[in-house]
This record gives C-alpha cells, structure tokens and sequence, in this order.
C-alpha cells in the first residue's frame, strides 16, 4: 500500500463546495486505481503552542483545516496515475480548473507520500 496525504485550508463558508469539488475529483481516482480516498473537514483542531495543522497551512480565522488521504495498492500505481494526469493529452472535467475549480488556495496545501510503517486494524 501507498499513500498521499494532504492538509489543505479552505474557507469555511467553502465547505459544501469543498464536498462537491472532492466528489468530483476522487471518482477520478478510484477509476484510475486508487483504493480509497478519504476528505476530512476539520472539527477539533487545535492552536499547538510551537507548531500545528492550522500554521503549517496558514489558515486564517474564516478558514477550516481539512485533513485527505488517498490509498494506493503501490506506489508504481500511484506514480502511473499522477503521470497519467498530468500529461498533456489527459482531459477530464474533473480536474479541470474550468469546470471544477477548487475552492480553496491550493498554493497553501501541503502534501507528500507515504510508506505505511505500521497498520493496524480493531
């Protein structure tokens, strides 16, 4: 397994759009081979004293901190598709920024990927 995770600030009064725009635009992973994709709008996220969520992304008071991951079967999938995508012949409204513009500056999202070290279930 791997895994794309993301801290992205939105506006608050952005969330349904939010909603809409992750809708949209995971359906387009899962077809090209994601497991899972996971949007989390923030509810308890707190001011930490040296470094937190909401200064990583420098969210201001009208914005909420939203927490994604995407779970891949490989990291050579999840290579194959983010090149697939970004090549310039790949079209798809879904990810056009002209019929699906994100509603938050995607400029201040913070992301990587992951080799799961531990993964436990209950």
């Amino acid at each position: 397994m791997y895994i794309d995770g993301f801290v992205i600030p939105v506006p608050t009064a952005n969330r349904q759009a939010f909603i809409d725009h992750a809708t949209k635009a995971d359906s387009l992973f899962i077809e090209l081979g994601a497991l899972r994709v996971v949007e989390c709008w923030g509810d308890d996220v707190p001011e930490g004293k040296v470094t937190d969520f909401r200064r990583a992304v420098d969210a201001t008071a009208e914005e909420s901190v939203c927490f994604s991951w995407i779970e891949w079967p490989d990291k050579a999938t999840r290579d194959a598709v983010f090149a697939k995508m970004m090549s310039e012949d790949f079209k798809d409204p879904r990810i056009d920024q002209a019929t699906n513009a994100m509603p938050f500056d995607g400029k201040r999202m913070i992301f990587g990927g992951y080799v799961p070290v531990v993964d436990m279930a209950g």
